[in-house]
């Protein structure tokens, strides 16, 4: 009964995932050309709609895809860890009370996988505020039920942080609304808000995306919170949740509030710098492996941070890449690290690993990969994201003649070898060296774990090889948006 469950949510996924990839290709089959919009009358609101276009494809895409994946890897490792909690609470196991969890983590499940779906595909700030929301409540009672640790503190820190962040962002979207005259985003007039009260409401968007995001400064909440979520969830909270918060900011500022946006830009740019820089030095002195990947997290959402701050097509579009490639890339890495935690029963600290790729090959070369693909090597996906933020960087600093937007790109990509350094090292430490005589009789875990990694593992090759599947429509989007912002 438990597994039907999961395999009931798999099947909805996969149903969601084709409809939004057979609505990103044209009548010739080629991803992705045209824009697909369905409305709603939705008064005194305006219209309830979803959108479908070259910026939210590729996050609806990747969201679905991944919620699609983890669906599958899930079964077992919450069995696992069900079992697991069983015996922690010295409680009497029995089959109905597993199915009992497992249908309660799969219905909580795929709430949040609508919840981050519907924030990326609205066509109203009130109705993608109701969605941006929705995301909360499931990852909440999924932490507070199924994690690690001290998981009940944990959940609660984590609404709390990110809720203030949520309310921050309420306020500014009903400020925007009330002066543009209308909350759907094609109708809103950014002339309507008066000087004035422009720069609140550039701070408070600002600071509830920001806060999503994980930026320096506001990402307290995400160490503890990615570190103590069930594996499956950490997998899409970090890949898939924290950065859908780059979407809300491109949407709303870029597309509606484009003269605003110029307004705060160069704080953004060092604020997704010290975000780069902050995340990789913090994730060097992690034992814990999942602790290390969330600050990993932390630190390629300054990437994303600080590609959106180019004002240069090019810059944004690997943002938007950059999304992808850290959602195949940590999604395998958390993945790995969630096959590494069951196998060694519940081993997370670097110290105590060692030697793992000779007894668990499949999870290291999907680890190796993951590593790969947010360190930026070709021909992973993240090669192609980092490639445009920092061309886009340059560029857009060529093009402004701005001197200090020139140091600031020089300085970002200096940074780079941070990713590359302790992303090394974890491989070498877990992977590589002399076996823990307690580990000889490891192996990798079932088909139903190994499955998506290799196809996460495919995923962020092809992508990497056929980035045109991402950039075809983006590019010329963005291109005709900045064209219009200069």
């Amino acid at each position: 009964m438990g597994k039907n469950v999961g395999w009931l949510a798999f099947v909805i996924m996969l149903y969601s995932t084709g409809l939004v990839l057979y609505s990103g290709m044209d009548n010739n089959g080629s991803l992705f050309t045209n824009t697909r919009l369905e409305t709603y009358s939705w008064n005194p609101i305006g219209e309830f709609g979803l959108h479908l276009d070259g910026l939210s494809f590729p996050f609806a895409a990747i969201i679905m895809i991944l919620s699609t994946t983890l669906a599958v890897y899930s079964m077992p490792y919450m069995e696992h860890r069900v079992r697991e909690e069983f015996h922690e609470n010295k409680k009497k196991f029995s089959v109905d009370a597993l199915n009992r969890k497992m249908a309660l983590y799969y219905s909580l499940y795929v709430i949040y996988a609508a919840g981050m779906l519907g924030t990326v595909l609205a066509t109203n700030l009130i109705q993608f505020y109701i969605f941006f929301e929705l995301m909360l409540i499931p990852s909440f009672f999924l932490i507070s039920e199924f994690g690690y640790g001290e998981r009940a503190k944990i959940s609660v820190m984590y609404f709390l942080w990110t809720h203030v962040g949520a309310v921050s962002l309420l306020a500014g979207i009903l400020t925007v609304g009330y002066f543009g005259g209308s909350f759907n985003f094609v109708e809103i007039a950014e002339s309507g808000l008066p000087n004035s009260i422009r720069i609140w409401v550039a701070i408070a968007i600002s600071f509830g995306l920001l806060m999503k995001l994980a930026a320096a400064g506001l990402h307290v909440w995400l160490p503890y919170a990615h570190a103590e979520s069930p594996t499956p969830i950490s997998a899409l909270l970090s890949p898939a949740m924290i950065g859908i918060g780059a979407y809300a900011f491109l949407r709303i500022f870029v597309f509606i509030l484009p003269s605003i946006y110029q307004s705060i830009v160069m704080v953004i740019t060092l604020w997704g710098l010290l975000t780069m820089i902050y995340g990789g030095l913090m994730a060097y002195s992690q034992d814990d492996l999942k602790r290390l990947l969330a600050y990993s997290s932390v630190s390629q959402m300054g990437y994303i941070i600080f590609g959106m701050g180019s004002l240069y097509y090019l810059g944004v579009t690997g943002s938007v890449f950059h999304y992808v490639s850290h959602g195949t890339g940590k999604a395998l890495l958390f993945m790995a690290a969630g096959s590494i935690i069951m196998q060694t029963g519940g081993i997370r600290s670097i110290k105590k690993l060692g030697g793992l790729g000779s007894k668990l090959p499949i999870t290291g070369i999907a680890a190796m990969i993951g590593f790969l693909a947010i360190v930026g090597v070709p021909p992973t996906n993240g090669f192609q994201s980092e490639w445009m933020i920092f061309a886009g960087a340059f560029g857009g600093a060529l093009e402004s003649g701005s001197t200090s937007k020139l140091i600031i790109a020089a300085l970002a990509l200096a940074g780079t070898p941070i990713t590359a350094g302790y992303a090394l090292l974890t491989m070498r430490k877990v992977f590589f060296g002399a076996l823990p005589k307690d580990f000889e009789n490891l192996k990798d875990p079932s088909p139903l774990m190994t499955i998506p990694l290799l196809f996460l593992c495919a995923l962020t090759l092809l992508i990497g090889v056929f980035p045109s599947v991402i950039t075809d429509s983006l590019i010329p989007l963005l291109q005709s948006t900045f064209g219009a912002m200069s």
